[in-house]
């Protein structure tokens, strides 16, 4: 091979942590008992490390109580409370597998999940904004019949952990005691865009080290208090958040129920926080909240901005603005645990900005050609693969949908284009199904993204392809503006001019207030591009039919 190719292998003299969730919490409650380990300020919830291992003890005998054996899912449907962090730990400590649902979910979701992972107790709340979960739920249960046990955390409670003194502390331990670190621990529905969700199987060892990692590349220690006001049923709030935090004696912040802007600046200020977590719309809602210069933000270190594309200009600000000097871009996805990527703490300004990182301890990964499987060389965009500990055991009950994703050599196919530079440094070019072809130019929205971002009058800017007769694809920018500003397309042509390639420059505009997303924050370009096909009259160019 006469070029350099891109592939990179994370070492490190940091080992991997040969234990389970529960043995892990067990050995930072003996380090850290009285320190603060969990603060939920919507609920007024506070427990040090002791508190907080009482009452995973008392849970955890609870699910005994009820019948819970190793390996039976048990579901949590709730947004970010103190009742979510203590069931994560209860369960793994009696190897039950957490089947995480995502609090946005409608009754069809809620059905599918239940029935294809086969819960058979459910956690949940009473509601969450306009959602009836008592409700959802009484229309399903019936399709459900695995479901035996369902608990609604405001009502029972306090009758799991009661329960839970039916049974002792000596059949936890033999529990505890017959677990391995490989064994499932969590089953998490990724949302295609496309067909039915699919249930990424985690184990102990892929979530714990992988939080455990992620908090070594920020420098946390006990003295870090976390604001995390991303949502639990993600990877980026029960591992990169809580597991990051109990492996290392650090403390658990959560703002609210779920994300509001003004929560998280009032929690960072009031709690003293170290560190922030959010993706990059979160980030962007803090900074540009009217009252965001009341706030003391001075003790913020570090953070981790990750789950969808960075732009440049943000992160500049979040450093220069929020003081977080010291934040770190993560890439990954749930399959892989999810971080493959991260910036590190002394990575120089202009590749922290611009890029998603190195790979992380103990990982592997490489970018290949999409049709070929050939590793590229540095410089060359193509498909990003991951291997390593962090991969997952599988999607639950779907081996087709596993050896399509995870091919024979072990590496994950993440569907992300990316590219790697000399020195290691990888930067996601974007996803393989949302690059644009314009007359057989490659197109790729993150680049025209980031230029965007540039303009002083942008708040956020998102492009993908709409169907063309003339070219097969034409590019598309939905712009949203700061507040108090008006854009106008012609103003953004000219900004444009010049300075980008012509066949980037977008064809149609669109001006908006937000964007269609999931829960996480993510956006949702297939919705996207729905929607501008409908309003620009372009059905006849979709019906095109191309090889």
């Amino acid at each position: 091979m006469s070029f350099a190719p891109s592939y990179s292998h994370g070492t490190s003299s940091t080992p991997l942590l040969g234990e389970t969730i529960g043995q892990n919490l067990r050995r930072t409650v003996e380090q850290h008992g009285d320190r603060e380990a969990l603060v939920v300020r919507s609920q007024n919830f506070r427990a040090t490390y002791r508190q907080l291992w009482e009452l995973t003890s008392q849970v955890a005998r609870g699910l005994l109580a009820f019948g819970v054996a190793k390996g039976d899912r048990v579901g949590i449907w709730s947004p970010n409370r103190f009742e979510w962090v203590v069931t994560q730990y209860a369960a793994a400590r009696i190897g039950a597998i957490l089947v995480n649902l995502n609090p946005a979910y409608k009754t069809a979701e809620l059905e599918y999940a239940l029935r294809q992972s086969g819960t058979s107790v459910l956690l949940l709340a009473r509601a969450f904004r306009q959602s009836d979960y008592r409700k959802m739920l009484e229309e399903v249960r019936s399709k459900c019949p695995e479901l035996r046990v369902a608990l609604v955390l405001d009502d029972d409670w306090e009758l799991l952990l009661s329960n839970g003194a039916k049974v002792s502390e000596r059949t936890l331990t033999d529990r505890e005691d017959s677990l391995q670190f490989d064994d499932p621990i969590n089953i998490q529905y990724t949302s295609g865009t496309t067909g039915f969700p699919k249930g990424a199987t985690l184990s102990h060892h892929n979530v714990l080290n992988n939080g455990f990692f992620v908090g070594e590349m920020v420098g946390y220690s006990a003295e870090d208090r976390v604001c995390i006001p991303v949502p639990f049923y993600h990877c980026f709030g029960m591992v990169m958040g809580n597991l990051a935090c109990t492996s290392h004696g650090s403390c658990m912040v959560i703002p609210a129920e779920a994300f509001d802007p003004l929560a998280v600046l009032e929690t960072v200020q009031a709690e003293r926080c170290t560190s922030l977590y959010g993706v990059p719309t979160m980030f962007i809602a803090e900074l540009d909240h009217p009252r965001f210069g009341e706030f003391e933000l001075t003790s913020l270190r570090t953070g981790i901005m990750a789950g969808s594309p960075c732009p440049v200009e943000v992160m500049k600000k979040v450093q220069s603005r929020m003081n977080m000097r010291e934040v770190t871009i993560c890439y990954g996805m749930t399959e892989t645990s999810p971080v493959s990527t991260q910036s590190s703490l002394d990575d120089p300004l202009d590749r922290r900005v611009s890029t998603v990182g190195r790979v992380h301890p103990h990982i592997e990964v490489k970018i290949v050609d999409a049709e070929t499987g050939a590793v590229v060389p540095r410089g060359t965009p193509g498909e990003l693969c991951t291997r390593g500990y962090s991969v997952m055991l599988g999607y639950w009950n779907n081996v087709e949908a596993t050896r399509s994703s995870v091919d024979m050599a072990g590496w994950m196919h993440t569907g992300d284009l990316a590219t790697m530079d000399a020195d290691g440094y990888v930067k996601i070019v974007g996803r393989i199904k949302d690059m644009i072809i314009r007359g057989g130019e490659n197109v790729y929205p993150r680049e025209i993204e980031e230029f965007l971002h540039t303009h002083p009058g942008v708040s956020e800017a998102q492009v993908i392809g709409v169907p063309s007769e003339k070219y097969g694809e034409e590019v598309m920018a939905w712009v949203k503006a700061k507040p108090g500003v008006k854009l106008a397309e012609a103003e953004l042509v000219t900004f444009c001019t010049g300075k980008i390639s012509t066949f980037k420059i977008p064809r149609y505009w669109k001006f908006v207030e937000e964007f269609p997303m999931t829960v996480t924050g993510k956006v949702q370009k297939f919705r996207m591009r729905e929607l501008s096909v409908a309003e620009l009259g372009l059905q006849a160019a979709a019906a095109i039919k191309t090889a």
